[in-house]
């Protein structure tokens, strides 16, 4: 008769989540600026390999340290992620929506609001950097905490941003300085689309791309599509 197998003993993974209940509680300088460091790190990781390829084995490579250790921290992949978007992703998407707003109501013609909105999720997009992009390039859907209050909300905002977006074009449209012949829900998923798959090669101090000569571009391929002949 074989011998019984082994048990890992829950005592060292109880205890470990015990103490970093509690460190989070406390919330020390230190902890808090490697807590902090260690967001970042995964960030980076999930932008470069996605949710699903990436693994706390290799945030921990990255953050120099072992698998285990990460769990002071944070109680899991999922729970990181989380932390990745819940509080950046929130603030940066309230600021676009205030901003995007103002800009809505500002006493200019639609060409030049429509620049501004692309200005601003270019620049948004570059100083929140990978947060956003993550978020982006990321199939929501397949992440267990999509319905959560959080999600949802998000999720909200989101369509009030491209309605606000929508808006304008059709503003556009009326006062003669768009075409009058495209349908106005592709030219918002093409905007949407063309300014979004940056995700997959702009990074910030890429000598290759700046901020402005992006949006420049952008700006120009797009509005010289849209505009009314003669306009």
């Amino acid at each position: 008769m074989s011998p019984p197998a082994k048990r890992t003993p829950k005592t060292s993974h109880s205890g470990l989540s015990k103490r970093r209940q509690s460190a989070q509680v406390e919330g020390g300088a230190a902890y808090l600026a490697k807590r902090g460091e260690l967001l970042q790190i995964a960030g980076d990781v999930f932008k470069e390999k996605g949710y699903e390829a990436a693994t706390l084995s290799d945030i921990a490579a990255r953050f120099g340290t072992d698998r285990a250790a990460i769990y002071y921290y944070f109680s899991g992949k999922e729970e990181l992620f989380q932390e990745v978007f819940h509080a950046t992703a929130k603030k940066v998407l309230d600021e676009n929506l205030a901003e995007a707003v103002r800009i809505a109501g500002l006493d200019v013609d639609a060409h030049r609001k429509l620049r501004l909105l692309i200005e601003l999720q270019i620049t948004s997009y570059v100083a929140n950097y990978p947060y956003v992009y993550v978020y982006i390039q990321e199939d929501m859907g397949k992440v267990a905490f999509q319905s959560t209050p959080w999600a949802r909300e998000m999720a909200r905002k989101t369509r009030r941003f491209e309605s606000i977006v929508t808006d304008i074009i059709t503003s556009g449209v009326r006062e003669g300085t768009f075409r009058e012949d495209l349908a106005v829900p592709l030219v918002v998923k093409a905007l949407f689309g063309m300014v979004n798959w940056t995700h997959r090669w702009f990074k910030p101090g890429d000598r290759k791309y700046s901020v402005e000569q992006t949006v420049e571009t952008f700006s120009a391929v797009f509005f010289d599509g849209l505009r009314r002949e003669g306009a």
